[in-house]
């Protein structure tokens, strides 16, 4: 990648933050004792892997001339 390593350095930041948010989260859809639980869990599931998507589109279009077709 083109970008500056303090960006870089970011972005792996970011994606481990969410990596470990969502970690947990499938845990605690895994074990919840009842559906509102396991919906709630589910909820914030489906949001950080959309926060991991828009991490990495946001990655794409900062780099400098590298922008992957999706």
């Amino acid at each position: 990648m083109d970008e500056a390593p303090e960006l870089r350095l970011l972005f792996h930041r970011l994606n481990n933050q969410l990596g470990i948010i969502l970690a947990h989260a499938e845990l605690l859809e895994a074990k919840a004792a009842d559906d509102a639980s396991r919906a709630r869990a589910a909820q914030v599931v489906s949001s950080t892997l959309e926060a991991m998507g828009t991490a990495k589109e946001i990655r794409q279009r900062t780099s400098l001339g590298s922008v992957e077709p999706q």
